[in-house]
């Protein structure tokens, strides 16, 4: 059953959210007021592929897991949304059917607009079209800037971006290993691999690698990042050598 209210750290991840925090006061009250709260165990079918858009949808918790399924049957991990990260609202505005899968990585917790009261918002709040096309041009460059990893970059450096990333979003204190920094998204290393576009035995050896110059440690439950400033040097080198 779904609980109507989010706990005071979901209403943090939302309100600290680098995009929502640079709406004006009014608008992101008129956001929240007409908002409602989902909640899914890992696993559970969020929103599906060819869904008509109903929703606009921002993480409060845990992740989000983007996918397609590939001719055979298989299906490719695309991206995962965190915490304070909105989605959904492309479909809304060109009224086309969602074009991938939404499942809950973990227990999830989602924050929704319905389609109509986000269109009252646009109405009411001119300061919305700008703000959401910032949050466009934002995902624009992101996904330049992915495109130019894969075609420019080695493996190694495109893994060491992707566990920066990983630690900035999901990082937890290790009380093991003074310093490092456990990765709180369970990911598995052929879901890893996916993210970065190559096989799962190419990225356990460029993890291994990493293990053995104690930039990281691989653990049965994940991954504990011990040194970030070798992460850095790893991208930098490799950033410059493209």
């Amino acid at each position: 059953m779904d609980d109507p209210i989010l706990t005071i750290e979901e209403r943090e991840a939302i309100n600290s959210g680098r995009w929502f925090s640079s709406l004006s006061p009014s608008l992101r009250h008129d956001i929240l007021r007409c908002a409602y709260v989902r909640r899914y165990k890992d696993g559970e079918l969020i929103a599906a592929r060819g869904d008509p858009p109903e929703e606009w949808i921002a993480c409060a918790r845990g992740a989000v897991r983007v996918s397609s399924t590939s001719i055979s049957g298989k299906q490719i991990t695309l991206t995962y949304v965190e915490p304070g990260i909105w989605f959904g609202d492309v479909a809304i505005f060109d009224g086309d059917r969602r074009t991938h899968d939404a499942y809950a990585h973990g227990d999830t917790t989602i924050l929704c607009v319905a389609k109509a009261d986000f269109r009252k918002i646009l109405a009411s709040h001119i300061e919305l079209y700008e703000a959401m096309l910032r949050l466009h041009a934002r995902r624009i460059r992101q996904l330049f800037g992915l495109v130019e990893d894969l075609n420019t970059l080695p493996l190694r450096a495109r893994l060491a971006k992707q566990l920066t990333h990983l630690v900035r979003s999901y990082g937890v204190p290790c009380l093991t290993d003074g310093g490092g920094m456990r990765i709180g998204l369970q990911l598995a290393q052929e879901e890893l691999a996916q993210l970065l576009g190559a096989s799962r035995q190419r990225v356990n050896q460029e993890l291994k690698a990493m293990e053995r110059e104690n930039v990281i440690r691989i653990e049965p439950g994940g991954l504990v990042v011990r040194n970030r400033d070798a992460l850095m040097r790893i991208i930098e080198a490799d950033h410059e050598k493209a």
